[in-house]
């Protein structure tokens, strides 16, 4: 296998403000990534980064021949503007926009395109429905449609599943499912640390700076995950914000423990 994304002591952030940093590791073709951690560990911060919304602080991404077009990017939700006066059909069609351009023209296999991934995702029907009607299910599924018309290698997920309904995440999930079996790279941030064991075999556990990364089996061991929340404690003093089964945030120190690997914290080394 290939790499479609390489982090060389990658460091991202805002204002010289480091959100990840000390981020090294590959992402290979065809991978089906779970990114962990608490709001604040920085899944967001390295997705924008992926994507090239963020430049490095310092450090590198390396794409290799992955463009713009070759990448869909899925923000969470709350970054949506719900009131924007458009409908469902032509929310759906964007995705066609890196294809056809800003001012390109709809055919006939453009729009049985459109109409089949409306389709793929059950909202047939709410064509004409303006977005800011639609509930949250109703909003994940219309992203994932757009999704869906972008064709992209590399699929970039923050939080799909959040406050929408078991039925909706389930329909969801297998499209991306249908996505890793097309030999698609998908990353997604998640906070169900049980669904990531059932269903994704790869994950990073970041907290602000990589805990683990490899194997999920592996990656979410108690051990690492008591190490995260130490990280997070170290970083935060308001450690109660940190929810126990999640990956906290951290300060600079740690080191990546790769699957099979001790967990190091500042000299200390605990067995998987």
């Amino acid at each position: 296998m290939t790499a479609a994304l390489q982090f060389r002591n990658l460091t991202l952030g805002y204002d010289r403000h480091p959100a990840v940093h000390h981020l090294d590791g590959a992402v290979e073709s065809g991978a089906l990534v779970a990114v962990v951690g608490p709001n604040g560990a920085g899944k967001s911060t390295l997705f924008k980064g992926i994507v090239g919304v963020l430049k490095p602080l310092a450090g590198r991404i390396e794409r290799g021949d992955l463009n713009p077009q070759n990448i869909a990017y899925l923000p969470q939700a709350a970054e949506i503007d719900r009131t924007f006066p458009i409908n469902v059909y032509d929310m759906v069609a964007m995705g066609l926009w890196r294809r056809t351009g800003s001012f390109g023209g709809i055919d006939r296999a453009a729009r049985a395109s459109i109409e089949k991934a409306i389709a793929a995702v059950g909202l047939t029907g709410f064509e004409d429905r303006g977005i800011s009607t639609l509930s949250g299910g109703q909003m994940q599924r219309m992203l994932f449609a757009r999704l869906l018309l972008q064709d992209a290698r590399v699929i970039v997920l923050d939080e799909p599943f959040n406050a929408v309904d078991a039925k909706t995440s389930a329909d969801l999930f297998d499209l991306v499912r249908r996505w890793h079996g097309e030999r698609r790279t998908v990353l997604t941030a998640m906070h169900d640390l049980d669904f990531v064991r059932a269903n994704f075999p790869e994950t990073l556990l970041l907290a602000r700076e990589p805990v683990a990364w490899g194997r999920t089996a592996s990656v979410l061991t108690p051990e690492n995950l008591l190490t995260a929340r130490r990280m997070c404690e170290a970083f935060d003093q308001a450690a109660a914000l940190c929810a126990d089964e999640q990956a906290p945030v951290s300060p600079r120190g740690g080191e990546v423990a790769r699957a099979g690997d001790p967990v190091r914290e500042r000299g200390v080394a605990t067995q998987d």
